[in-house]
């Protein structure tokens, strides 16, 4: 399945009572589907999936959904540390209309290689749909394999992967070994270019939230062949990237959100918000670069 080259990881919108905004969640999408998301992954880390309960995870999915109405590839976060409770998930979003899941290594209990390939084999074949794995060490503690990743790459339903490790040389032997078709996507936004240099397929995004449009000219100059424009503008996103981490995400993408006039809403406890030298800091960085970029 084409998922894209820019992927964006959504946050979850809340009121501020603290609970889903479906309207909002109506208009993010909106604004992303405008602004270079080419499909979007619902209820992963950025969207705070830690502090949600399934059925708001089911609503979301549902939302997300019916306004992307077939526009770009809905990617359901249905992963986790206990195999039948993702299966379960998957089975509901898959009835749902997700177009794909993505599951991410299990974290806390720190499986083995083995343990990593029985549990996303088993949820796979439990579904029909696509499957993106995640592949996170410094969320889950744990690394997957690229020797593991390219025997669950041989499952007809696992057709892409979510790298998140920052190992490059890993990551350019996946590639190299990987099936025909088999997708490899940037889970840093400052890797999507590299990225691609050694072949990969794009990024899952956090920040084509704020600018989507200019990444895509990016890539649209990388495979053009005009190496130079492209890392030019990749100099230039750099700064924006890099700001979006400077609270655990996705504290400071909201708050970029709410300054580019997107209402997304607060983060959930355990995330607290932007300190105000935090959000002064922030505003110095992503204020003149989305006037630099509309202009």
């Amino acid at each position: 399945m084409n998922f894209g080259r820019i992927l964006t990881a959504m946050v979850t919108p809340f009121n501020q009572h603290g609970q889903l905004d479906l309207q909002a969640t109506k208009d993010l999408v909106k604004h992303l589907i405008s602004n270079g998301s080419e499909a979007l992954v619902v209820g992963g880390t950025t969207g705070e999936s830690p502090t949600l309960s399934t059925d708001e995870k089911l609503l979301l999915f549902k939302t997300v959904v019916e306004t992307a109405n077939g526009q770009v590839p809905v990617i359901a976060g249905t992963g986790s540390n206990n195999t039948y409770a993702s299966i379960e998930l998957t089975k509901q979003a898959e009835e749902i209309g997700v177009d794909a899941v993505m599951l991410v290594v299990p974290y806390y209990n720190k499986p083995s290689q083995e343990g990593m390939f029985a549990h996303f084999s088993t949820i796979a074949n439990a579904t029909k749909l696509p499957v993106m794995l995640y592949n996170i060490p410094g969320r889950s503690v744990v690394n997957m394999d690229v020797e593991t990743t390219l025997r669950l790459a041989q499952i007809p339903n696992i057709v892409s992967m979510k790298e998140a490790s920052g190992d490059l040389d890993a990551i350019a032997n996946l590639i190299e070994h990987a099936p025909e078709g088999f997708s490899v996507y940037s889970g840093d936004d400052s890797l999507t270019l590299p990225l691609l240099s050694i072949g990969g397929t794009g990024v899952v995004s956090v920040a084509s939230h704020i600018v989507g449009n200019e990444m895509q000219q990016m890539v649209r100059n990388y495979l053009a062949g005009q190496v130079t424009a492209a890392a030019m503008q990749h100099r230039q996103l750099l700064p924006v990237m890099k700001s979006l981490f400077t609270a655990p995400n996705p504290t400071a993408v909201k708050a970029a959100l709410e300054m580019k006039g997107v209402k997304v809403g607060p983060v959930r406890l355990p995330l607290v918000p932007l300190t105000a030298e935090e959000q002064q800091h922030l505003q110095s960085i992503v204020q003149p670069s989305i006037n630099f970029f509309v202009s």
